[in-house]
């Protein structure tokens, strides 16, 4: 190396000093990266580091770009079956069940009335939504708004996304006294329209395409059909009036409406939309399946290929095998009726094989038989698949044990697994209500309350008040117990102790409202009591008057 320095100085010292500069500036680099994570997970020098080669960007590049086939591949997966489905359905069926129930909850101190008035007030409001909730108030004119949330789970789990507009038919319905209807949208239709309406973009990002990305004149933009302003915050939702990829002739082209996200006037939204975001400034979701896609599909793949290979084992094969010289060139046939083998000579019936019950063969000289031996089913398939659903459920945050619908380790392990995947549950209830349930709520109330079917004074002149006037809660299906009896054991001690409420003993034990469940009670004890005692069980002699001084 030394020798090679010289020579370099000798006949261009200029080159020289510049290999001398670099080197030193390769040597502080080292240094400088020689500590912290470039020794551990950000190395690029050590063998196992080498070969990872990793880009991460902005959201709108690391999601926005891959929404199409991400959405696509998450469909097909659902739509074939396995893991994927039972996945999305154990979503569907813990998270909103048959639909999560409205329960009022008032602050009655701070609005100024007594208990009792709160009580008949959530008990209207609760009516007369459940009027409007019941009936078909989709735009297809087939769901109700129960039918609605799971319509719109399954959007956001399949396609990361999805929205409802705002929207009001002309006139009341017969059985429907509230004009509010919800137009369920696809997120696919949330796209970038090919022409801007009014605008003229200025500048497209290289590396973007126009349906992905544009900038407006005004500093506004458009990203994956959200429209932000200069900082940042979504003013509109851009959407069109056909899927993008259908094929379906339906007479006219291609359109897009430019829909603002909150009304002026109410402060209201117009779009729900509904999406669990993972980063900040991120506009559109990621698919539910969207981490496991890869894995769940070389699954689907391998449980294929073991299928039909046990298929193709499941038949009995013969082979027969000649040594050199054998002539015999007939295969297996049919088993000769005993009428017609006395007609065959000798060298007919060596030429002749057949299978059936209690045959015999005469082989000719040089041949043998050997048999199939199978080997599927692999005798490591249900370890292997148990395996990778654990993965799986890691990524989906289920435990494998819910994700299969297997429970035959102890009990410990199943309750375990079992709070584990309902934390989960919990978590996304909680935002979906949020997202879908509750501005549902608060935009049906504004029209109750201004058509005078709900009184609520100071709704339109105080934002405190109208807050006030639309809390609630969303009830849906209880996880079920292993155990029950222990399971409400727990539920009474929590609530004797002071931590529990009946309330919420109740619904997380049977999905139920407590506040009902005591109306029902009540009715169902006075009509008890007034029964002969000999139709009362357990009541037994002057009991009768006992229960009714009880």
């Amino acid at each position: 190396m030394k020798f090679i320095d010289k020579t370099i100085e000798w006949i261009s010292p200029t080159m020289a000093l510049k290999r001398e500069v670099n080197r030193a500036k390769l040597s502080a680099f080292r240094k400088a990266t020689n500590s912290g994570y470039s020794n551990n997970g950000a190395s690029r020098r050590k063998n196992s580091m080498k070969g990872w080669h990793s880009d991460s960007k902005s959201p709108q590049e690391d999601i926005g770009q891959n929404l199409a086939v991400l959405r696509e591949r998450s469909r097909d997966l659902y739509m074939g079956g396995g893991l994927a489905t039972g996945a999305i359905k154990k979503n569907q069926s813990n998270i909103v069940g048959s639909g999560l129930t409205l329960k009022c909850q008032l602050n009655y101190r701070m609005l100024g009335i007594t208990a009792e008035q709160a009580k008949e007030w959530e008990d209207r409001t609760k009516f007369e939504f459940n009027l409007w909730a019941s009936s078909k108030i989709d735009n297809t004119g087939l769901n109700d708004f129960y039918d609605a949330q799971r319509i719109m789970l399954t959007g956001w789990l399949l396609n990361g996304d999805s929205l409802a507009v705002m929207k009001y038919a002309d006139a009341a319905e017969r059985l429907n006294p509230y004009r509010m209807r919800l137009h369920l949208i696809e997120g696919d239709r949330l796209n970038n329209p090919n022409h801007t309406q009014g605008y003229s973009p200025i500048l497209t990002t290289e590396g973007f395409s126009p349906s992905e990305y544009v900038e407006l004149s005004d500093g506004r933009t458009i990203r994956n059909g959200i429209e932000t302003d200069p900082n940042g915050k979504v003013i509109a939702y851009w959407i069109s009036n056909k899927h993008p990829n259908s094929t379906i002739p339906q007479g006219h082209i291609t359109q897009w409406a430019r829909v603002e996200a909150q009304n002026p006037v109410s402060g209201l939204p117009n779009v729900l939309f509904v999406m669990d975001a993972e980063r900040a400034e991120q506009y559109r979701g990621v698919p539910y399946l969207a981490p496991v896609i890869e894995q769940v599909k070389q699954m689907d793949r391998y449980a294929e290929a073991e299928i039909a290979a046990a298929i193709i084992n499941s038949f009995f094969a013969a082979f027969i095998t000649r040594k050199e010289g054998a002539k015999n060139e007939i295969p297996f046939t049919n088993p000769i009726p005993e009428s017609e083998q006395l007609k065959l000579s000798p060298e007919e019936r060596l030429s002749s094989y057949e299978l059936g019950p209690g045959t015999i063969n005469m082989l000719a000289e040089g041949e043998e038989v050997t048999f199939g031996d199978p080997t599927h089913p692999n005798a490591g398939f249900d370890s292997f698949t148990k395996t990778m659903a654990q993965l799986a459920g890691a990524a989906l945050d289920m435990p494998y044990e819910v994700l299969l619908s297997v429970f035959n380790s102890s009990y410990s392990a199943s309750r375990a697994a079992l709070l584990q995947a309902w934390r989960s549950f919990r978590d996304r209830r909680d935002w979906f209500s949020h997202d879908f349930c509750q501005p549902t709520y608060e935009t049906w109330l504004f029209e109750a309350v201004a058509t005078g079917r709900i009184k609520a004074p100071g709704f339109f002149s105080d934002p405190v008040m109208r807050k006030l006037w639309s809390q609630a809660i969303w009830i849906g299906p209880s996880p079920g117990q292993i155990d029950p009896e222990k399971e409400v054991d727990a539920a009474v001690k929590r609530i004797n102790n002071g931590f529990s409420t009946h309330e919420r003993e109740t619904a997380e034990l049977t999905g139920m409202d407590w506040d009902s469940n005591i109306d029902v009670l009540t009715r169902e004890w006075e009509a008890r009591r007034d029964l002969p005692q000999a139709h009362i069980p357990g009541m037994k002699g002057g009991d009768k008057q006992n229960a009714k001084t009880d």
